[in-house]
């Protein structure tokens, strides 16, 4: 993405605000409000594209990207734990942010290939959603064991029924049942203006990513290192599963860049009910303040780059 895209100057423009801690934070309902536009207009497309394909043809995609969400997740940790050293606990719960994913990170790199004229494949957007679960469920059988007292029943209705997993799959529900032609009339506020509300929620995110950034302070050059090169080797994971997937050029930029990302809304959440003990910054200085930043900023045209080099031009 070059550096004058306007949705990276925003993020740009947030990050210096909360740095300088200057007066621009959203209000929260319009914060919930541009986050619901996102989450809505991602689901619709995808779903008005499902709607052309069968369901049968997609269920060995759909297990192969669980098989991803598992393999980054276990990578994760094993990096976490050999190298970084973190104790059981933490190493699991970052594990289960970076083997799940960032619907932002996916939403700029969905506009960027847009700006550019790639296609890709509709079930991009359900692959988001499948990628969110195994990474939790395994971050914490790994930070908890097999235990009867872990609140499983909270922890997969805080996943499956979280507030971002909801709309996503809602807006790919409405989008498969109501078609184009339904969806004609409300295309100027979700399809038309999606890249103007993406660039306000990245003005948001970049005044959250500074707020965190102070963390690396306090938890060393280890934690700074993983989350700036984990991404490139977990995008090249991705671009593995996309070949072995049959995915065009586009679905395995798309594919590298979920993988590449980590979570900041599903994980936090999951993490904070089940595995208490964990220190959610550790967490989130990771994901948000430096992992975000560098897929924003440069990780979405390195990974188009990974893919002409490894998968043949886009």
């Amino acid at each position: 993405m070059n550096a004058l895209d306007p949705i990276v100057l925003f993020f740009l423009l947030g990050f210096l605000a909360g740095v300088l801690r200057a007066d621009l934070r959203l209000p929260p309902a319009i914060y919930e409000f541009v986050s619901t536009l996102l989450l809505l207009s991602i689901g619709m497309k995808g779903g008005i594209e499902l709607a052309k394909q069968s369901p049968f043809d997609l269920a060995s995609d759909i297990l192969i990207v669980m098989l991803l969400g598992v393999t980054l997740t276990l990578l994760a940790f094993g990096i976490l734990r050999g190298i970084g050293r973190l104790d059981r606990i933490n190493a699991a719960a970052v594990a289960a942010h970076y083997g799940s994913v960032s619907v932002g990170t996916f939403a700029v790199a969905v506009a960027y290939l847009t700006g550019r004229a790639i296609s890709y494949e509709p079930a991009l957007p359900l692959f988001l959603v499948i990628l969110e679960v195994p990474a939790i469920i395994i971050g914490i059988l790994i930070a908890r064991g097999v235990r009867a007292d872990t609140p499983w029943g909270p922890v997969l209705r805080e996943v499956v029924l979280g507030r971002s997993v909801m709309l996503l799959i809602g807006g790919l529900l409405i989008g498969w049942l109501a078609g184009p032609v339904g969806l004609a009339p409300v295309a100027p506020l979700f399809f038309d203006l999606f890249k103007g509300v993406l660039a306000i929620f990245l003005l948001e995110m970049g005044l959250i990513a500074a707020d965190h950034f102070g963390g690396f302070r306090r938890y060393g050059l280890f934690l700074v290192g993983f989350a700036l090169l984990v991404p490139p080797l977990f995008a090249v994971i991705g671009i593995g599963f996309a070949s072995w997937m049959g995915l065009s050029p586009g679905g395995a930029i798309l594919l590298a860049t979920l993988a590449a990302s980590a979570s900041y809304i599903a994980a936090p959440a999951a993490m904070r009910s089940a595995v208490p003990e964990a220190n959610p910054a550790v967490s989130l200085t990771a994901s948000l303040a430096l992992t975000f930043p560098f897929n924003i900023l440069f990780g979405i045209p390195l990974y188009e780059r990974m893919v002409q080099s490894l998968m043949g031009s886009t």
